[in-house]
Order: C-alpha cells, then sequence, then structure tokens
C-alpha cells in the first residue's frame, strides 16, 4: 500500500512535501517523493489523503481507559477532591461496565490518532480492550496494600494477573507491567517488592509520583487531606501505629529510599514537584518521565518542570491522564496545551511546535523503549501511522505544516489511523473486531446508572 499525502512528518528530519509511504507487511518499506515513489511501485494501491499530514501514530504514556465512562460527570473540582468523587463514582462499576468504558476510551484514542498507549489498571478490562481494538501499548497492573501485612497477598495477586492477561494478549502489540499504587494508599514496602519481581521477571513500572502538592505535603510534612486525621483505614494511608510520620523529603526521594526506581524499565508519571536533585537522581536511574499537563491544569496540580526534565537528558513525552479529569483523549490538543503552559510558565525555556509533536510521538516511544520499532517514519520500523486533515488549518500549512498540526488542529482533524499497517480508524468509520453501536447504546446506559 503506497500513501500519500501534501507532507510526511518523519520526525526524525524536516517534513517532507508531496510525500509517499510505501507499507508492506505491517512496516515502512520506502519512504520518499510522491512521484518517485509511484514510479519505483506503478502496481502498487494507492491511496492519497491529499491536503494532509501523514506522521508516525502518536503515544499516550498514561492513560486510564475504565474511566472514559466517567467523562464530564465530575466538573471543576481540585485534584483532592476529583479524587475522592472519582472513587465514589467509580465504586458503582461492575467488570462488565469496566470492559465497555475501556472500550470507548480505546475507541477514542484510535480517532485521536493514538496508536499506542500506557495503562494502569486493577483489572483485565483494558487489556481486553487493547487486543480486540488492535492497539498496540502496556498494561500496568497496579498494586497497593496500605497494610504490610497485606503486601504478599496483594503481590501474589498481581503475579497471578500479569501471568494471565499476558497469555491472553498478542505480544507483539502488549506489553504487561506492574505499578506500585500512590505513595498516599501503600506501604512504603511496595516499592522495593515491585522493583525485585519487575527485574525478575523483566516487566515495565510505571509509577505517579510528585504529581500533587497534597501528596509533596503529605510525603515532606504527614500533612493534606491524606494525614492521618483523614485517613480510612479501609480505603488509604496505613494501619499501622502510628500510621504515618512526616518523612521529611520529597517523594522522588523518598521512593527512591524504599527501592523504587532499582528495577531496569521505570516511568514516572507526573513529575512535577520536583527539585534538580531529584532530576539528578531520576537521571542517573535512567527514570523515564510522562508529563500530563492538560489534567494537572485542570486539576491545579502545578506544571511539570519540562525544560529541567529535557536539559537533564530524560526520556519524556506527554500522557492524557483519566478522561474522567480532562472529559476527552486527545493528544494533538495535549500537546499544545504542554506548549503553551510551558512558554507561560517557564521564561528560561520556549518550546517549539517541533518539538512538541516530537515528545508525543517518539519521544513516547524513547520513554517506553520502544523507539526502536515506533515513533518516527523510517524504513524498517513498524507502519503506526496517522493523517491529520490540514484543509481546515486557521493559517497556511504551507508555511509551516507542523505549526499547523499543533496549533490548530485536534482528534477531530484525524482522518485515519494505522496499527501495524492495518487501517483501524477511518474518518467516521471503523475497522475493529468490536460492536461500537452496541458499546455506545452501554455506555448510556452505565452513565444513567452512574448519575444517579
Amino acid at each position: 500500500m503506497l500513501l500519500l499525502s501534501q507532507f510526511i512528518f518523519p520526525i526524525t528530519s524536516e517534513p517532507l512535501a508531496n510525500g509517499a509511504v510505501l507499507v508492506r507487511d505491517g512496516k515502512i518499506a520506502d519512504v520518499g517523493t510522491a512521484d518517485m515513489l509511484k514510479l519505483r511501485y506503478p502496481d502498487e494501491e494507492t491511496v492519497d489523503f491529499g491536503a494532509a499530514a501523514l506522521m508516525p501514530g502518536l503515544v499516550d504514556l498514561h492513560t486510564r481507559l475504565e474511566e472514559a465512562v466517567m467523562r464530564g460527570l465530575i466538573n471543576d473540582e481540585p485534584f483532592a477532591k476529583w479524587v475522592v468523587s472519582c472513587a465514589e463514582c467509580s465504586s458503582g462499576l461492575e467488570a462488565p461496565d469496566l470492559y465497555e468504558s475501556a472500550i470507548l476510551g480505546g475507541l477514542d484514542a484510535l480517532s485521536s490518532g493514538i496508536t499506542t498507549l500506557a495503562d494502569s489498571t486493577v483489572t483485565s478490562a483494558t487489556a481486553r480492550a487493547m487486543q480486540e481494538l488492535g492497539l498496540r501499548g502496556v498494561v500496568y497492573r497496579q498494586v497497593a496494600a496500605a497494610d504490610k501485612n497485606r503486601i504478599d497477598h496483594a503481590m501474589r495477586a498481581a503475579e497471578n494477573d500479569i501471568a494471565k492477561w499476558s497469555a491472553r494478549v498478542d505480544p507483539e502489540r502488549i506489553k504487561v507491567g506492574i505499578s506500585p499504587g500512590a505513595v498516599y494508599f501503600n506501604h512504603p514496602a511496595v516499592f522495593g517488592r515491585v522493583s525485585e519481581f519487575a527485574t525478575k521477571e523483566d516487566l515495565p513500572v510505571a509509577m505517579r509520583l510528585a504529581g500533587s502538592r497534597e501528596e509533596y505535603n503529605f510525603v515532606m510534612y504527614g500533612s493534606s487531606m491524606f494525614s492521618v486525621h483523614t485517613m480510612h483505614n479501609a480505603v488509604r494511608g496505613y494501619v499501622e501505629i502510628p500510621p504515618w510520620l512526616p518523612t521529611g523529603v520529597s517523594p522522588v526521594r523518598y521512593a527512591l529510599n524504599w527501592g523504587a526506581f532499582e528495577s531496569p524499565n521505570v516511568m514516572m508519571v507526573h513529575a512535577i514537584h520536583v527539585d534538580d536533585d531529584d532530576i539528578q537522581k531520576m537521571r542517573a536511574y535512567d527514570v523515564a518521565v510522562a508529563v500530563c499537563p492538560r489534567a494537572s491544569a485542570q486539576l491545579g496540580r502545578g506544571t511539570a518542570p519540562l525544560g529541567d526534565l529535557l536539559q537533564a537528558g530524560l526520556r519524556v513525552g506527554l500522557g492524557t491522564d483519566s478522561p474522567a479529569a480532562t472529559d476527552s483523549t486527545d493528544m494533538i490538543t495535549e500537546t499544545r496545551m504542554c506548549m503553551l503552559l510551558q512558554r507561560a510558565t517557564d521564561s528560561r525555556f520556549f518550546p517549539t511546535s517541533s518539538q512538541m509533536l516530537e515528545l508525543a510521538t517518539l519521544g513516547g516511544a524513547r520513554a517506553l523503549k520502544m523507539d526502536d520499532k515506533i515513533g518516527s517514519i523510517e524504513v524498517g520500523k513498524l507502519a503506526d501511522l496517522i493523517a491529520v486533515d490540514l484543509s481546515s488549518a486557521h493559517y497556511s500549512p504551507g508555511i509551516d505544516p507542523v505549526s499547523a498540526v499543533v496549533s490548530t488542529c485536534t482528534s477531530n482533524d484525524v482522518l485515519m489511523t494505522m496499527v501495524g499497517g492495518k487501517v483501524l480508524y477511518e474518518k467516521n468509520q471503523w475497522n475493529v473486531d468490536v460492536e461500537v453501536a452496541r458499546n455506545i447504546g452501554r455506555i448510556i446506559e452505565i452513565r444513567s446508572k452512574l448519575r444517579k
């Protein structure tokens, strides 16, 4: 199949005007000008996207597909209250509901140009949905145990789930990893146990850390809404006596002291409340970072020091976070929001559109250690590709097509999403092994139940 468009964004080089990409056997077989490739492959089936940009699929480093059904149900609440509201709302979701929600989230991802995503969960719903939809990515089994005496049980359950999920997914597309729960839900010894198991089984690790002022104050000072005065043993904090004592260190150094970064493939999600010493420790342990600018702004958590993270040489990409926070899974808008927030808050760092698009593609691939397979348009890489319509861009894309995408486009401009050479989404059409209309009907039922 020969894909043609007005622009090709290789990511590793400048945009190519009037270009083409040859896809064979699920991989990129050739890249060049349209005229040259049509002459070279005269018998090849051709698809011309016209005034569009053909680029690598977007990589979403942090999402929660199972919470897609809660879009728009929890509005205008700061992080601490949102966490409680989200837990209360999701408590009404049963196993079939979570699966339907994960399908909805996966469909949203495909229609917005996301071909690879990373998700943290405690159920099999996300892995099942990604397998059926044809998505690529990593599913992290989350582990939480507030009571030290419950850690063995929590780890055994996680290990069993990881084995089951791994057996049910295509290992060429989906990896299964492990994730310690948030620090205010977990006994610190969980960090070390997760690292030991991940190292032994060669599993990727993701952890939400340094993501809010409440978390920082909880770890450093023992205060905030997560303090001992508001803990309920069954929900958050420790059940030891005393249940929590302030540590006097940052969340990063707290996790580090408990062995959180000892395994070889660790990704930190958020990294908002970090200082220079934290960043140097993260660099020393080769910790990747997923920043989620839109959700962080929506919930009042702050802005990650992206310039400092990149200057330190860390592998950094973007995540959309929970759809219950942002109400959409739109990586293009995420990219634009990140660029604008960084320009507004850090006078030392003025990111360009090209830098931001790289974070959303190759940067995410590097963070997942998958950049040898995805993230850029290069011969030999997997054909995870998307086409984005430029015909409605608010200024001439011929001047700077990358800026046209980052500054003016949204998920609504995605024309096509391909994973491994298979077209899964075309404008208003789905090519997936899921009954989309049935899923929409079930989502309406579930949302009605949650509203009650």
